[in-house]
This record gives C-alpha cells, sequence and structure tokens, in this order.
C-alpha cells in the first residue's frame, strides 16, 4: 500500500480558499479527495486518473481543482469560494484499479485526514 500524508486544512471564512497537499511515498493509478462531514457519509471529491484525467463531484465543480505532481508523488486538491457545507474532514486516497470513483471501498490507501472549516 501507498502511504499518504494529508497537509493544509485550516478554518477560513466563506469564499476563501485553502490548498491542501497530500504527499505518497509512491506514485500510484487514481488518486482522489474524499470528505466527511459528522453524522455523514464519506464523499467522493474529485479523482485524477494515471491518465491524468480528472473528476469532480457535482457539490464542488467549478469552485474545486484537483492536480498531481508525479515528480513530487504529491496530490492537490486546490479549493476556492469555499461555502460552510464545505466544512469536513478531507481525505486523500489512492487505488490501483478503480472503476467507480466515488466508492470508498474501491481505494486501497488512505491518509489520515485534515480539518477544514469554512465559517
Amino acid at each position: 500500500h501507498v502511504q499518504l500524508v494529508e497537509s493544509g486544512g485550516g478554518s477560513v471564512r466563506a469564499g476563501g480558499s485553502l490548498r491542501l497537499s497530500c504527499a505518497a511515498t509512491h506514485s500510484t493509478g487514481c488518486m482522489a479527495w474524499f470528505r466527511q462531514a459528522p453524522g455523514k457519509e464519506r464523499e467522493g471529491v474529485a479523482a485524477i486518473k494515471s491518465d491524468s484525467s480528472t473528476i469532480y463531484g457535482d457539490s464542488v465543480k467549478g469552485r474545486f481543482t484537483i492536480s498531481r505532481d508525479s515528480a513530487k508523488n504529491t496530490l492537490y486538491l486546490q479549493m476556492n469560494s469555499l461555502k460552510p457545507e464545505d466544512t469536513a474532514m478531507y481525505y486523500c486516497a489512492a487505488g490501483r484499479a478503480v472503476a467507480d470513483w466515488t466508492r470508498a471501498n474501491e481505494y486501497d490507501s488512505w491518509g489520515q485526514g485534515t480539518q477544514v472549516t469554512v465559517s
């Protein structure tokens, strides 16, 4: 399994921006960001496949951008125009063979999470 370490979370006012980073021990096929708010299910936010194509959840399209620096084995999530409903713990995930990017159980490795709070 690849080891993942997230960073970059914090508290921000509505309309603000944050950039999350996820450092991986080595590259893998599909990488994604998920989030989970208290009392809610884990939700897929965005994913980037091995061919660098990107996919976004409807709630973040046009506001969030996922990217990957392969040389640094690092995944990023640029979050703009943040809303209070974006408040959650954000997790980085990696999977070698992911058919449905929104399904958490298709990913082999997970980071410990980083908290994002929007007020």
